[in-house]
């Protein structure tokens, strides 16, 4: 990176926080990419909150050109032509942030970020194929985005991409990355302040990750439970927590926009890479396939059988049965039905005193998920590849997932 980049870093980490208030909300992410030398267990770290209208979404297994990867896709996309974060069976992860900031306002909106994506994981292993496909693809590139990649070399870096070109950002580089991980959310450090968009969650995410960094407790599984999760928004510093209604007998509406996890949040993915010399096959992508406030974490990996969740996967009603059932409790939390109706939630319904609340009953869910799921992954890790027991935790989470949700809610999508 040229020193006078770093620069340019400083005067528009300013310019964005005096250009705040301005900011405007829209189809977007939030995102995080941690160095593995910031981590507790030295593995690499790639996270997204996705939000978008298109909240019907479900993870896809595909073979690729080069390489067979998962990821996540619109439900409706049947082929599927856009991927919208993932990993392949060589330890390449790939995942974006829309950047508003970038191009001319005239051509701000690329369409191009989930093809790139999709092809980068059919074709890609490093970072340094990455540069390569975008140096050779025809410009302009179509796109306006902040692409996050990570590898099973321990490359691991934001490429600030325009319709020209890109810089990258490398999580490695103490002097652009001096906590070992770095931040996007809806615009890009080499951007216009004034079209800064995800400024909110910016600093609400910033400030968790540098409470994190300063306490030792950057891992998958903090990561994973507390930001799609977080409930202090940025700007206000209001904590919905210390607004906890006593029970869910009566609604409590509160206003709810620019929260982390927002009425448009699809799915969360966290991928955790491997240490040098550890198999790619061991590289992880813990994801929550619709809302983080509705739907539990599954860990999933390319295994040797093809073996995959039914319940992230498309069913025979072509969508995730996992994310349907999310879609609907999602339905009880924002239960206006005119006005600005995605801006207010029903915090009763949420979280109250008596732990009745949707997140609060799911977490338990998840905690069981992922404490069997680590544990195989672990064995795994000393043995160096997966063995058939993940074959089995598979078919076990699919039961557990669907039971759950049958006794917890009293709904369930039909579809087995």
């Amino acid at each position: 990176m040229k020193k006078s980049l770093v620069g340019r870093i400083f005067f528009f980490t300013v310019a964005v926080f005096a250009f705040l208030l301005t900011a405007e909300q829209g189809w977007s992410c939030t995102s995080v990419m941690v160095s593995g030398k910031a981590t507790k267990d030295g593995r690499p770290i790639m996270f997204k909150n996705r939000d978008t209208g298109n909240t019907d979404n479900l993870m896809t297994v595909v073979q690729g050109e080069k390489y067979k990867y998962i990821g996540i896709a619109a439900a409706k996309d049947l082929a599927p032509r856009d991927i919208w974060a993932g990993h392949n069976e060589v330890g390449f992860a790939i995942m974006n942030t829309l950047s508003y900031n970038l191009n001319k306002e005239s051509e701000l909106n690329g369409s191009n970020e989930g093809v790139i994506m999709r092809r980068a994981l059919e074709i890609c292993a490093t970072l340094k194929d990455f540069e390569n496909m975008l140096d050779t693809m025809p410009k302009p590139l179509n796109t306006s985005a902040n692409y996050g990649v990570m590898d099973a070399q321990g490359g691991c870096a934001y490429y600030e991409t325009d319709n020209k070109g890109y810089v990258k950002f490398d999580t490695n580089d103490p002097k652009v990355a001096p906590n070992g991980y770095l931040i996007r959310t809806n615009f890009s450090y080499t951007g216009v302040p004034e079209r800064s968009k995800g400024t909110e969650r910016y600093l609400a995410i910033s400030d968790f990750m540098l409470r994190a960094a300063f306490s030792g407790k950057i891992d998958y599984d903090y990561m994973l439970r507390n930001i799609p999760r977080n409930l202090t928004h940025g700007l206000t510093k209001m904590n919905l927590y210390d607004y906890m209604p006593a029970d869910d007998s009566t609604p409590k509406i509160f206003p709810f926009r620019d929260f982390i996890p927002r009425y448009q949040s699809a799915c969360t993915v966290l991928v955790q890479g491997v240490k040098r010399g550890e198999s790619p096959l061991l590289t992880v992508s813990w994801t929550i396939v619709g809302s983080p406030m509705t739907t539990v974490a599954i860990p999933l990996c390319i295994l040797p059988s093809g073996k995959f969740p039914e319940v992230v996967q498309r069913g025979k009603n072509g969508y995730s049965e996992l994310c349907h059932d999310g879609l609907e409790l999602k339905k009880v939390l924002f239960p206006l039905e005119i006005g600005s109706n995605t801006d207010y939630i029903d915090l009763s319904k949420l979280i109250n005193k008596q732990g009745t609340g949707i997140m609060q009953k799911i977490i338990p869910i998840e905690n069981e998920i992922k404490s069997r799921g680590l544990d195989l992954i672990t064995k795994a890790r000393e043995k160096g590849k997966f063995d058939k027991g993940m074959d089995d935790y598979y078919s076990w989470v699919d039961n557990f997932v669907r039971d759950s949700y049958a006794t917890n809610f009293k709904l369930y999508s039909n579809e087995k």
